[in-house]
């Protein structure tokens, strides 16, 4: 271990390290619960559990039948929170999003006053089923939820419950009737995740078990207070100045105007990731670090989250398409050819330049 992982864990009180031994622990039990209806996916599942303890909102994208939408209902019956589905249509409306105001009177006085009914968005996870098949108008009405974590209607903001959570799905192959999700409400979403085929072994185990009349019951693991408990723990966790040189590093070589960007990525990149990229690279190494019972996070840990964190910020061009070079072989590369550590990666910029002078 090394001695900048020492002082970090020495630090922790024993509260901390309790709670971190709890969260492992609901993290097994979680996987678990979830295994007892999903089968495989544990990679998708797993950057599920980071982004809803980094406080992030979560794209699936994978073609229709693989489980996602009985994956996102599963994860919210396993930790106790409200759950409400929004099936996106070519004609809904932002208002069947968010709620409306209408009109109430009062039978003992006859006055009217508005009043507020709230929207499906009102739940602490919020499944938004194929997000693509409706217009920009009512994409962007969950804008402002998913930054804001609140609703204004008629010049009145009404909060969101929390924890408050976006998951939303999408099909990349029906092109018919969809409309392309802006780069900026991409960029609100943490992770961008591939659902894949399954393996010939687990799909035999999904032939068998949904084929058969056992219903499996699950088990609430944690309840919405325990989860905004440890969404404050995952903040606490503090992260040596050489792995955030390393995410810094790995961000802004995607970004093709700065000087000293590879080759590679300004022959394919049109667009890189901003400022967010690298906050959700952060957040999601120390979500990734507390689920697996540690209170550091490592370079391991940045990479892991690479791919679904950076995937729908780096923007090829059009001559990457034509090769077939996609934003996944870029970060490939990224993290491939991205140093490690350098020379000045143990403090902090502005403490080097004071040495330094």
């Amino acid at each position: 271990m090394a001695p900048e992982t020492q002082a970090q864990d020495q630090s922790m009180s024993d509260d901390d390290r309790q709670s971190i031994e709890r969260l492992r622990h609901a993290h097994d039990q979680l996987r678990s619960e979830l295994s007892k209806i999903i089968v495989g996916q544990d990679q998708v599942i797993e950057h599920l559990l980071v982004a809803i303890f980094a406080q992030g909102h979560c794209l699936l994208e994978g073609v229709p039948g693989l489980a996602k939408t009985l994956m996102v209902s599963s994860l919210a019956r396993t930790l106790d929170l409200a759950f409400s589905r929004i099936q996106f249509t070519p004609d809904l409306m932002p208002s069947d999003i968010t709620g409306t105001e209408v009109i109430q009177e009062d039978k003992t006085s006859g006055d009217r006053s508005f009043r507020f009914l709230q929207g499906p968005i009102f739940k602490n996870i919020v499944l938004a089923d194929e997000i693509n098949r409706t217009p920009p108008k009512t994409q962007a009405a969950l804008l402002e939820s998913m930054q804001e974590k609140q609703v204004t209607i008629g010049g009145t903001r009404h909060p969101l419950p929390s924890p408050f959570f976006v998951l939303a799905t999408q099909n990349p192959i029906e092109q018919e009737g969809t409309y392309t999700l802006p780069e900026a409400q991409q960029d609100r979403f943490m992770f961008k995740v591939f659902v894949d085929y399954p393996s010939y072994e687990e799909e035999y185990r999904i032939a068998e078990s949904t084929t058969s009349d056992v219903a499996p019951e699950l088990s609430p693991v944690l309840s919405g207070e325990q989860i905004l408990r440890l969404q404050k723990l995952v903040r606490r966790v503090p992260i040596a100045p050489h792995v955030i040189h390393y995410a810094l590093r790995m961000v802004r070589a995607t970004r093709v105007q700065d000087d000293g960007v590879p080759d590679y990525v300004k022959d394919a990149v049109s667009w890189g990731a901003g400022p967010r990229g690298m906050q959700y690279l952060l957040l999601g190494g120390k979500a990734r670090a507390m689920l697996n019972g540690r209170f550091h996070v490592t370079i391991d840990d940045i990479r892991s989250v690479a791919h679904p964190v950076l995937r729908h910020r780096v923007i090829t061009n059009f001559n990457a398409e034509s090769m077939g070079i996609t934003s996944d072989k870029v970060i490939d590369q990224l993290i491939q050819n991205v140093s490690e550590r350098n020379e000045g990666d143990e403090v902090a910029p502005q403490i080097a330049h004071a040495l330094s002078s």
